[in-house]
């Protein structure tokens, strides 16, 4: 089994939001200042602190009393959710009396009677849709992660131009598409038809399951073949279907499955 350890103290600044986000985590290294990050989920907000205090441990602001506890141990602490506190006064009360050093995350913003109590500096991380210089160099760390995983040598030119980049979730959505498109282009014919059966295994038991899973093979070749030969007349002489029987295929899938 291949253990991939992701290195947290690298963080990828190539747009200018990210690069000012660097620049601020670069000052924070050499200044013993309390900072907040903030930004959506995967943005690449713990990242960023663990580039600032790499040797910090990490508690989740969720667990108070775990909180508390690391507060009295250590001599700086990372905490993330910290929007998720339960009491702030108890909070700092702890911070003062250990004086320990504290870089958190949030997913939200704080009201600014607390931020301006526990911070001296604020960094703000944008989604990565804003930040569309970094998600190239995001998608070759993950294509390499996922290289080392699968223990695969998969062309990067290639794999790149196929791939859809899924920014929902920012680098948790990016990072699982990268992953996906490298275990399917890694995947032989064999593999196919294992995941196909394992797949259909669960959904089998209704009256009618051959019409109603025959979308899962209609589907992906129309998809294909538009793809691959462009026009209807070309994939109805490639598939060697009649062309009102391929129009109607396609018009049966067009709304549900954005058939073109």
């Amino acid at each position: 089994m291949v253990v991939v350890v992701v290195d947290h103290t690298s963080y990828i600044a190539k747009s200018r939001a990210s690069l000012e986000a660097l620049k601020s985590a670069n000052l924070l290294k050499s200044l013993n200042l309390n900072a907040l990050i903030l930004g959506e989920r995967g943005t690449g907000k713990e990242t960023l602190a663990r580039f600032i205090l790499p040797e910090a441990k990490v508690v989740d602001g969720n667990n108070f009393q775990d909180v508390l506890a690391f507060i009295s141990g250590n001599n700086s602490i990372i905490i993330k959710n910290f929007d998720k506190i339960l009491n702030y006064q108890k909070l700092q009360i702890a911070i003062e009396e250990y004086k320990t050093r504290v870089i958190a995350t949030s997913k939200t913003e704080l009201l600014e009677k607390i931020s301006s109590e526990f911070f001296s500096l604020k960094i703000t991380i944008p989604p990565l849709s804003q930040r569309e210089e970094d998600i190239e160099p995001l998608v070759k760390k993950f294509f390499e992660e996922a290289s080392t995983i699968f223990e695969k040598d998969n062309s990067y030119d290639a794999f790149l131009k196929d791939l859809n980049f899924d920014l929902t979730n920012n680098c948790y959505s990016l990072r699982q598409s990268v992953y996906i498109r490298f275990l399917i282009n890694s995947l032989g014919e064999e593999d196919v038809m294992q995941v196909m059966e394992e797949f259909l295994s669960k959904k089998l038991g209704g009256r009618n399951d051959y019409r109603d899973q025959l979308y899962l093979f209609d589907v992906p070749m129309l998809r294909s073949g538009f793809k691959k030969f462009n026009s209807q007349l070309n994939m109805s002489e490639k598939f060697g279907l009649n062309r009102n029987t391929l129009r109607k295929k396609i018009n049966d899938y067009k709304d549900s499955y954005k058939l073109q």
